[in-house]
């Protein structure tokens, strides 16, 4: 059974792509690279608390402008049970890097031309995150007065930021837009889709579906902050070329039908037909000719 679900999601093993893979060790290396400079980059843009509050009542007043829904209308769905909530934050906290990195391996290992390519469009994706965390410092709604929303973190657990936001140092509390939650998740789900041929691969989309509606209903981001993150990816997607669709296999050859032997006898060569003749006074003239 778990066979046949992988297989449906297009996780099954398949016919490796011509060229090889690039080497195990530079990919780590790269990759570990990227990760730390990542959080080395929304580290240094940390602080700036008055700018990004500032940001954020400006970003609550668009969204309004802009008639979205409010995001208080997906927490309060949440907040209906305890458990719902802890399981949206346990989302939030423990799938956004662990689905990343299982994503990037199963594609190095099976598709090791759409590994590159997806590699590529992740770097280019947090970079440009990066540099808007910088020079677009924002609070997320849970700090917004405005919003009226629950740090659900906070209250109910699990949680990955530090109690003080100004103090944290593990973490920029203060760099919601563009959210790289659904910027990665968005990300899975386009590069599964584009690696594998099955009809269910459409149903990755619930990945970054089930994100929006975390990151939102946990109130630590808006749905502009997703909405800049598509638009990123766009961009990122369009600038680094997709590799080719892997080819579905080529269904075996039928072998030609054997000959059956035949069990008839071979017929017996038919006999000559004599035609009866007659004899008259002028000879011997075959009957039925006219004389």
């Amino acid at each position: 059974m778990a066979t046949r679900i992988r297989g449906g999601l297009g996780l099954r093993p398949g016919s490796r792509e011509e060229g090889g893979r690039p080497p195990l060790l530079r990919e780590l290396l790269l990759v570990t690279g990227l990760f730390l400079a990542y959080k080395a980059g929304r580290l240094a843009a940390n602080g700036h608390e008055a700018r990004a509050f500032h940001n954020a009542d400006r970003v609550w007043d668009a969204e309004r402008a802009l008639h979205l829904p409010g995001e208080g209308a997906v927490q309060h769905l949440l907040l209906h049970g305890e458990p719902l909530i802890r399981v949206a934050n346990t989302y939030y906290a423990a799938v956004h890097f662990p689905a990343t990195i299982a994503f990037l391996c199963w594609l190095y290992w099976r598709r090791p031309a759409h590994y590159l390519w997806a590699r590529r469009v992740l770097a280019l994706v947090t970079g440009a995150a990066l540099a808007l965390h910088v020079l677009l410092p924002l609070a997320p709604p849970r700090m917004l007065a405005a919003a009226g929303l629950v740090d659900t973190a906070r209250v109910y657990g699990p949680s990955v930021y530090g109690a003080a936001p100004e103090a944290d140092s593990m973490a920029n509390q203060f760099a919601a837009m563009p959210s790289l939650h659904f910027g990665w998740a968005l990300m899975v789900a386009v590069g599964l889709i584009a690696a594998t041929r099955t009809p269910l691969r459409w149903w990755w989309l619930l990945h970054p579906a089930l994100t929006l509606l975390v990151i939102v209903g946990t109130a630590n981001h808006y749905w502009l902050d997703a909405a800049v993150a598509a638009a990123l990816l766009g961009l990122a997607l369009l600038a680094v070329p997709k590799p080719a669709r892997p080819a579905r296999p080529a269904p075996p050859a039928e072998a030609p039908p054997a000959e059956v032997p035949s069990t008839d006898a071979p017929a017996e060569p038919a006999e000559p037909v004599t035609v009866p003749r007659a004899r008259s006074a002028a000879g011997v003239v075959p009957t039925g000719v006219p004389r």
